[in-house]
């Protein structure tokens, strides 16, 4: 009988709960069978951890049905939960530490210590100078985390560049004639910009030639400091003697080692490539006169790499005159090449060059209001052309019809003032 009553005790306790702990307890056994299926060991995830701390708080008996773990452990990880939950308000908001160095900082400092070969003192110096509000720790700092580089203030292109204004170099190069005559092309090209000074052509090369050509290209103490040269017979001791007594250093290359004069090698280069490749010269005279032509475009007209982008002479940036304005090609050297620049449509000449005869005033001229403020237009742009009086009093008498005289003479003038602007162009 009494075996009896402890086997139905569960059952009669069961019936006296309510329904809601027994889903309750349902679940709790549910979840440990899913933790421990399959396994020897319990695999308790975050999410399972989030649960039972639920539990706990939502059912008083969670402990009975608890079997996976202790239940002191349920309540470690409730209060390892209030900890992450606090320390989240207290961060939320704001950030721990110094401030981060904003990326564009960074990037100065990176290219600060690239370029040149400063510490943390100068660089902090000059972020200083440009309105950064950093301290020279931090910059001290973020230098330890960038990679060590050469410096860039201690390479060849670096020392070429610092000293490349006192060097010239010259050389010769032979040019075949449709006679079958084989004349020499003398040049000497500076190095700092690119720039050839002097380019001559003779059938018979001499060392008292080329110490002639010396001086006619760097009077008056104007040459560089040191001067180029390859080991040719032409260069004797005696041009060697020359050169010194005109306070200039003569620096021969290497045996067979072109290379060292890169400078002139390339611009004899650049002249056949882009001139003797594509004419046939007949003579000396004809040889002389191709070259001069190609040297003036060189230096004038044709843009370089090494300098900029921009000719050896230095050639001004040329912006649009007018909306009406369109790009010319002026031929260079024969038509081989060209030269563009912006030029106004003929109708437009045309207008300026009566407005520049109307200027000066006409007798019995007159025009209409709208063309009279092109006109004030093209004045105030002149600046230093007069207005005559005559003609500003008759610009508004819509009634006077204008001599066919003086107006057959103001075209006829503008004509040819059209004329001239082409023929300058």
């Amino acid at each position: 009988m009494l075996r009896l009553l402890v086997a139905l005790l569960p059952t009669l306790l069961s019936a006296m709960r309510s329904r809601r702990d027994l889903v309750l307890e349902n679940l709790a056994l549910r979840q440990q069978l899913v933790t421990l299926a399959g396994r020897r060991h319990p695999d308790i995830r975050p999410a399972d951890r989030v649960f039972w701390i639920l539990l706990r708080r939502s059912w008083s008996r969670w402990a009975e049905a608890l079997a996976i773990v202790e239940p002191d452990t349920v309540v470690r990880w409730h209060r390892a939960g209030f900890r992450i939950y606090w320390n989240w308000l207290s961060r939320r908001g704001r950030r721990s530490g110094r401030p981060p160095l904003p990326l564009e900082v960074r990037a100065l400092i990176r290219r600060m210590a690239t370029e040149n070969p400063w510490g943390a003192p100068r660089i902090h110096g000059e972020l200083l100078r440009l309105g950064f509000d950093v301290s020279e720790r931090i910059v001290s700092r973020y230098l330890r985390s960038l990679p060590r580089t050469p410096r860039a203030n201690a390479t060849w292109g670096t020392f070429l560049r610092n000293h490349r204004d006192g060097i010239a170099a010259m050389d010769f190069f032979t040019v075949p004639t449709a006679m079958f005559r084989v004349p020499h092309v003398f040049l000497v090209i500076r190095h700092g910009r690119r720039d050839v000074v002097r380019c001559a052509v003779t059938t018979s090369p001499t060392a008292a030639w080329v110490a002639q050509q010396l001086r006619e290209t760097f009077p008056f103490e104007s040459a560089p400091r040191f001067l180029i040269f390859v080991r040719d017979a032409i260069f004797s001791a005696g041009l060697t003697a020359t050169i010194r007594s005109m306070l200039k250093e003569p620096t021969r290359t290497s045996y067979q080692s072109p290379w060292q004069n890169g400078v002139a090698e390339r611009f004899v280069g650049t002249v056949r490539r882009e001139l003797l490749d594509h004419v046939i010269v007949l003579n000396e005279r004809h040889l002389r006169q191709l070259i001069e032509s190609f040297v003036t475009y060189y230096n004038v007209d044709r843009t370089h790499v090494g300098v900029g982008k921009d000719s050896p002479c230095g050639r001004p940036v040329e912006q649009r005159p007018a909306v009406t304005s369109n790009v010319v090609s002026l031929p260079r050297v024969g038509g081989l090449h060209h030269r563009y620049a912006w030029r106004r449509p003929i109708h437009d000449q045309f207008g300026e060059a009566l407005a520049a005869r109307a200027f000066r005033g006409f007798p019995g001229v007159t025009f209409h209001p709208r063309v009279w403020s092109r006109m004030e237009g093209l004045r105030r742009q002149l600046g230093s052309v007069s207005w005559p009086k005559s003609t500003a009093r008759r610009s508004h008498s819509l009634s006077a019809a204008p001599p066919e005289s003086s107006k057959a003479r103001a075209m006829e003038w503008a004509q040819k003032d059209t004329i001239r602007a082409r023929a300058w162009a």
